[in-house]
């Protein structure tokens, strides 16, 4: 799924790391880069980091090695908080932090694979969200 759209710096970057979670890491590339054909990765802030349009728009953290997260916000530059949450959430999968950052934790592979559809939906939306700002 999406081989050929993993950036081999990034692979590169988690071939260093050893990290414990190495095949939830992957499984969670491919998933993010099947949710949205223009979604590009690379690494940023020491983890892979995933653009829509030039923006960074999630950004996977993998340390501490217990668990993943992928951080949901609007770029590294300070932005005004609307009124409300930037999406809706009906699958109860992100911690919001404020109303323009959330965070997805995953702590095992079966927690990936059940949240593949919820995960995708959220992709997009999120993205879509996020060009309105």
């Amino acid at each position: 799924m999406n081989e050929g759209r993993l950036n081999e710096a990034v692979s590169l970057f988690l071939d260093d790391l050893d990290h414990p979670l190495r095949a939830e890491i992957e499984l969670l590339r491919r998933e993010l880069l099947a949710a949205n054909n223009e979604l590009t990765e690379n690494i940023k802030w020491n983890a892979p980091n995933y653009e829509y349009a030039g923006a960074d728009r999630i950004t996977m953290r993998i340390n501490p090695p217990r668990k993943l997260q992928l951080i949901f916000h609007c770029g590294a530059k300070v932005k005004e908080q609307p009124s409300e949450r930037l999406i809706s959430d009906p699958t109860g999968l992100l911690d919001w932090k404020d109303k323009l950052r959330a965070v997805a934790t995953f702590n095992e592979r079966a927690e990936i694979e059940e949240q593949r559809t919820a995960l995708k939906t959220l992709v997009n939306d999120w993205i879509t969200a996020a060009l309105n700002l």
